[in-house]
């Protein structure tokens, strides 16, 4: 395998040419992320369409905008000092202009106390609420800079009251469904309702669509638990998380929320600015290096790229360099996580998962091979983090998709087979032609003996030969 820690890129419509795909793919890349605050419909289907063009193993995430306040689309951008004032006022329609700032919020003014802080595009300017109008928030600044049209407005420590999914996430939910793209990322996730909410628009249309929660403010890491009931994975969205929370605090954080999903056997995603300086410089800072080995040292099933791909100078570089850490970090690893931090519940598959990491500590096997037609055996042998990699052979192509987003597994997509016999047999033959493995070498095989449908049921360690049919 390539390496066992997954890839996101986020890909945008100015720049996603076929060709372009391609490179970021055969360098590393697993999964590509649309950001759909900077993208309309139109532009998200012309992504959707080059990148099904190379491959259809490339799984798609869509992120939402989700419960987010942002400046105004309309008026100027203009320049501020220390002390300047600056009246914030809620109207999406409103044209910004110097001293007067419009904020997509309505309710700003009523629901922002004197004495809070305003931190807009992701914290580059701070203003602070000195007092109140009728219709506007009278705000100091506290540094210089140039406050833009269309920019994040973080409100730390302060319960706004945001519906959780927009007009827009909902088109876009709904274009996510028609497109078959694999996963929708809902920003801002304070609680399980924010998740249950745009779950309830994806069942509606009896869609695969599978969510990822993305952690980033307060409200949500207290609720981790919550949250993790009902979402496929997580998304440490350290922007947005590092605006609203201490620096220092992220580091903890972090190595917490990944702690959990492994016990919980769900995917996770470490993102935001782990390779900013790539954006405009051929080469990365070392503490930026050592942040991307940090994520794979807590192994994390994925680390995501933004505006490195999305519009920097050094897009395919920067797939490159985080394929050469991963590989580099995973070769001294240690052999697996603890197997008993991952929680069994009494379930067959999970059971069978961590016998047979176990089992590839003691034994000479290169590698462990199961079909599946949900993604569950796979996702749950990824939980465990085995040295071993995993090949899963899957009955459903968005299933093959889903597993792009799971460590240490290799997934392709299949057509039933009417044994277990002739699905080794394939599986086997298909492994060796692609010089995965040798006839001569041990594998471990987890299946299902009464159809696939009804899950991993047994554990075979064989030689590869003595699983193939000879006809």
């Amino acid at each position: 395998m390539l390496k066992k820690t997954k890839i996101v890129a986020t890909i945008s419509d100015a720049r996603c040419d076929v060709e372009f795909i391609r490179q970021l793919f055969d360098a590393g890349m697993n999964v590509v992320r649309l950001n759909t605050a900077h993208q309309n419909l139109d532009q998200a289907k012309k992504v959707i369409d080059n990148i099904r063009a190379v491959s259809e193993r490339i799984a798609i995430l869509i992120d939402t905008k989700g419960p987010e306040i942002r400046t105004s689309s309309k008026g100027t951008a203009f320049k501020v000092t220390e002390g300047t004032e600056v009246l914030v006022k809620g109207n999406p329609g409103g044209e910004s202009c110097e001293g007067c700032l419009y904020v997509s919020y309505e309710g700003i003014v009523n629901e922002v106390p004197v004495g809070s802080s305003l931190l807009i595009d992701d914290g580059d300017i701070e203003l602070s609420v000195v007092d109140k109008m009728p219709d506007a928030l009278v705000c100091k600044t506290v540094n210089h800079g140039t406050i833009k049209n269309r920019k994040s407005v973080n409100i730390p420590n302060v319960r706004i009251n945001l519906p959780s999914v927009s007009d827009k996430d909902r088109q876009f939910v709904k274009f996510a469904i028609d497109n078959k793209v694999d996963f929708i990322a809902h920003s801002f996730v304070r609680n399980s309702n924010d998740v249950k909410e745009i779950k309830a628009l994806i069942d509606e249309h009896n869609s695969p669509i599978k969510i990822v929660a993305k952690i980033e403010n307060q409200e949500g890491v207290d609720n981790i638990d919550e949250i993790l009931d009902h979402t496929y994975g997580i998304m440490v969205a350290r922007g947005d998380l590092g605006i609203e929370i201490p620096a220092e605090r992220i580091p903890v954080i972090q190595r917490k929320i990944v702690k959990k999903c492994i016990e919980a056997k769900k995917p996770v995603i470490i993102a935001t600015q782990m390779l900013h300086t790539m954006i405009e410089n051929p080469r990365p800072t070392r503490a930026e290096v050592s942040d991307i080995a940090n994520a794979i040292y807590q192994r994390t099933d994925a680390i995501m790229l933004s505006g490195e791909t999305a519009y920097g100078q050094y897009p395919l570089e920067s797939v490159q360099l985080m394929t050469r850490v991963a590989q580099e970090i995973e070769r001294v690893l240690d052999p697996d996580v603890n197997t008993n931090i991952v929680r069994i519940n009494n379930e067959i598959t999970a059971t069978l998962a961590r016998s047979a990491v176990r089992a590839c500590t003691s034994l000479p096997i290169k590698a462990i091979v199961v079909d599946s037609l949900t993604g569950r055996t796979g996702r749950y042998l990824a939980a465990f983090r085995g040295k071993i990699p995993v090949y899963a052979m899957c009955y459903r192509e968005n299933v093959m998709r889903e597993l792009a987003l799971s460590y240490g597994v290799w997934a392709e997509y299949m057509e039933p087979r009417d044994s277990r016999d002739g699905f080794l047999s394939h599986t086997i033959t298909h492994m060796v032609s692609q010089g995965r493995i040798t006839l001569d070498d041990m594998v471990l095989v987890i299946g299902g003996s009464f159809g696939p449908s009804n899950g991993a049921s047994f554990m075979e360690i064989s030689k590869a030969s003595a699983l193939v049919v000879n006809k």
